[in-house]
């Protein structure tokens, strides 16, 4: 209707074609979303991911005035959403949600992913997450030093869970890296899920896990917390920060966020549609900025931070970069 619309604004006018393609292309603009937003989650049903996708889902249609779909496309470490993603028209119907740091980074330096970060254009990060180190709450180990030494003086004693390629994957390798204890000293199971990993340490099937805090809230009466992945403790967890827990044994770590967990579209869409852009990144803004949509979220220990688009891509790219650099540890 819109395309009929500006070709009779044309003929009347005289218009160019190419101020013809602007105001079709604006005349569209404004009444995006003319047909449902497909929001894509790069992991299952239940997840941290998708409870953040289907809670903002709601707010999100609310401030779009159109329908917010949710998709879920599971596997490869999010390599699948991410393809998925890409392969659709780059016109503000697809959007991508996920945990982008570091499943999006590791299926490019360690999946084969063709695609690269700067395919991508990130809305917003609006759910940090910092890394737990915590044991099983019937264990003997009290601390980090104590449970670093039986690794190293007790090869294959001590079994680990790790979501594969996670931050908490990367700290673990790290660890045995700068403490020089062989990697094969830790017996380390890896999941495909954070809730399996949970699982295994709550009922003892593994001595220690490394994994987001915020989303181990379930079994915190499960374990015993040994130390934050942050740089100064928190009062969530009773736990000194790593580098604070180490520090006797001369070793520190690089302290980053471990998960990031937002809104991203094709980088397309943002040269192609600008306007529809800007529309959808200041709907997200204002559901986030809204005091009762806080507070559900708040409640439902789910993120709520605006970060923005150019903060938001800077933070995704220095995760990336640090992945990069120890990208190999992941890879023994």
């Amino acid at each position: 209707m819109y395309k009929k619309i500006a070709k009779s604004v044309a003929k009347v006018t005289g218009m160019s074609i190419l101020g013809l393609g602007l105001l079709s292309n604006s005349l569209l603009a404004d009444n995006y979303p003319s047909k449902p937003v497909n929001v894509v989650v790069g992991f299952g049903i239940g997840g941290s991911a998708d409870r953040m996708t289907r809670t903002m889902s709601t707010f999100l249609s609310d401030e779009l005035d159109g329908r917010v779909k949710v998709v879920n496309k599971k596997g490869a470490g999010t390599q699948i959403a991410a393809n998925y993603v890409l392969k659709k028209p780059a016109d503000g119907y697809t959007i991508f949600a996920s945990t982008f740091a570091p499943y999006l980074a590791n299926t490019i330096l360690s999946g084969g992913a063709k695609y690269s970060m700067e395919d991508f254009d990130f809305i917003n990060i609006q759910w940090f997450d910092f890394e737990l180190l915590a044991v099983n709450k019937n264990s003997k180990y009290n601390n980090m030093v104590d449970l670093l030494n039986a690794i190293k003086n007790n090869p294959k004693e001590i079994k680990a869970a790790v979501v594969q390629g996670s931050g908490g994957h990367l700290i673990l390798k790290l660890l045995l890296d700068k403490y020089n204890i062989p990697q094969e000293n830790l017996n380390l199971v890896t999941y495909s899920s954070g809730g399996k990993a949970r699982t295994a340490v709550a009922g003892g099937q593994v001595d220690l896990i490394a994994i987001s805090a915020q989303g181990s809230e379930s079994i915190r009466e499960f374990i015993k917390p040994l130390a934050i992945v942050k740089d100064k403790r928190m009062k969530q967890w009773d736990a000194p920060t790593l580098n604070d827990s180490i520090a006797s044994l001369g070793i520190k770590l690089p302290v980053f966020s471990g998960s990031m967990r937002g809104f991203a579209v094709s980088k397309d869409m943002k040269e192609k549609y600008p306007l529809r852009y800007k529309k959808l990144t200041e709907a997200m803004q204002r559901t986030l900025a809204t005091k009762s949509v806080q507070k559900f979220l708040s409640k439902s220990d789910i993120g709520y931070t605006w970060t923005g688009p150019e903060k938001s891509n800077e933070l995704i790219l220095e995760s990336y970069n640090i992945f990069k650099s120890y990208s190999h540890l992941l890879k023994q």
